[in-house]
């Protein structure tokens, strides 16, 4: 009898550890001048006290009945390194804290490529790549039914080792990031290859709209990734959704070309979706899909058009990246160089008001119809267009009928006259429209000419079902 008495009273007198998400750890990056959360486990009523080395006094909480306590600390400007002592029951001592700018880094393979995984230029990287201004968090593949309220993983300084395994794309932006502002950078790596992007929206909301929820429907299966709404969502987004972020870089589209026209309002969806989770307007830069050769007719220039008008999302900015193609029949162009740099442009003007140059490429804003010829007029391209090569490839012009035809075409200063000798009566133009295109089209800054079509023709594209 005794034992047992013994045994209830240590069951009931014992404690638990306090203990952290993993995306809270040693060598974080936090987002400078904001209210971050730290948060955690341990049991119900007891004190946990959070003491940050950049301020003067401790904050204190009692753990809520559902075992989990947070507290709000506010950061100061970029800088470090600084620590954070967390204590209950038990204590826990981040350290090697820095303070800057904080960016996701999320999308299929090509945002996944690292210098381990075949970008080239990133392997270049390998030999210098230390700097300890620089730090990832990548989060590993889970897809899960419901929202998880962790992950895997652990910050970790830029170096060698580290960068093999991180996205290029996102270790190349926040290179040129940190060089220019002269503040710590941390990159969360969230991508997972070949996925849709209706599992990286909360299925609720993927669910909500008769084009979105179409296209969650029709996902096709795939062997590299789960093809249902929401579940990576769940299992890697939802765990860092209180951790603050400056803002988010995408590189997604080639999984979604089964439905392209669904993929502008899936964009808004995600966008607003993790903006709201977030509670931060925060700016969304994406890249363009590259060229390759899938067989498709007007797919993939589908995606590419709806890509393009969702650059009406406020804060968002788009790369293109047709002349950043090594082989038209590997879906993963090996170098990721100019891709982040030029995401970093973006950021670098639009959020941080710094003189990036010109980072837009130019884009077709409207078209004159001239006796046999027709001129476009370009955005973007304040000290004009020019073409690499002796003629502009990739331009296509049609009459009422409809049959495109390759098409001449003469350079103007911000416009572009085009024709063809069998054309008569011309009512559209297309440029760079089709799965593969090689343009050579550019603004004198270097910027390759975003694909467009003028007219609004029926591309008789059905979706894709997921037998």
């Amino acid at each position: 009898m005794k034992t047992i008495l013994a045994l209830l009273f240590l069951a009931t007198t014992s404690w638990a550890n306090v203990s952290l998400p993993s995306i809270l750890s040693s060598n974080m990056v936090m987002q400078q001048q904001t209210e971050v959360t730290i948060w955690g486990w341990a049991d119900p009523t007891e004190k946990v006290t959070v003491t940050a080395s950049w301020e003067s006094r401790p904050v204190s909480t009692t753990c809520a009945d559902n075992a989990v306590w947070k507290v709000s600390l506010r950061t100061p400007k970029a800088g470090g390194p600084y620590t954070i002592s967390i204590n209950g029951y038990n204590k826990i001592e981040l350290t090697n804290l820095l303070i800057g700018e904080v960016w996701l880094c999320s999308g299929q393979s090509n945002m996944e490529m690292s210098a381990g995984g075949g970008a080239k230029d990133a392997r270049a990287e390998l030999p210098t790549a230390y700097n300890a201004n620089i730090r990832f968090f990548k989060i590993p593949k889970r897809a899960t039914e419901s929202p998880q309220v962790d992950v895997r993983g652990n910050w970790v300084v830029c170096d060698s080792l580290t960068l093999k395994y991180f996205s290029a794309v996102g270790y190349f932006f926040g290179k040129k990031l940190q060089t220019t502002l002269n503040v710590p950078i941390g990159l969360i790596d969230m991508s997972w290859g070949g996925s849709f992007m209706d599992s990286w929206v909360p299925e609720t909301v993927a669910m909500l709209y008769p084009e979105t929820r179409r296209s969650a429907l029709a996902m096709p299966k795939a062997p590299w990734a789960p093809n249902k709404p929401g579940v990576l969502y769940n299992g890697m987004t939802a765990p860092i959704t209180s951790f603050p972020i400056a803002g988010v870089i995408w590189y997604q589209g080639e999984a979604n070309r089964h439905d392209a026209p669904a993929y502008y309002k899936l964009t808004h969806t995600l966008v607003d979706s993790w903006r709201g989770v977030w509670q931060k307007d925060f700016p969304f830069y994406y890249v363009q899909i590259a060229p390759y050769t899938y067989g498709d007719k007007y797919q993939t220039a589908a995606t590419r058009e709806s890509q393009t008008k969702a650059m009406d999302i406020p804060k968002s900015g788009m790369i293109v990246t047709t002349d950043l193609v090594d082989n038209l029949r590997d879906i993963h162009p090996a170098y990721k160089k100019e891709v982040g740099n030029r995401l970093a442009n973006w950021a670098l003007a639009e959020t941080y008001g710094q003189n990036a140059g010109l980072y837009k490429s130019p884009q077709y804003r409207s078209m004159q119809v001239e006796g046999n010829k027709i001129r476009l007029t370009f955005d973007n391209a304040p000290n004009g267009l020019v073409s690499k090569g002796s003629e502009i490839t990739e331009l296509e012009i049609a009459e009422a009928d409809k049959v495109f035809s390759k098409a001449q075409a003469r350079i103007k200063g911000n416009t572009v006259e085009v024709w063809a000798d069998n054309i008569k009566n011309p009512v559209a133009v297309r440029f760079a429209f089709r799965d593969a295109p090689v343009p050579n089209l550019f603004s004198k800054e270097g910027l390759p000419v975003i694909p467009f079509r003028t007219d609004s023709w029926d591309l008789g594209l059905k979706p894709v079902t997921n037998q």
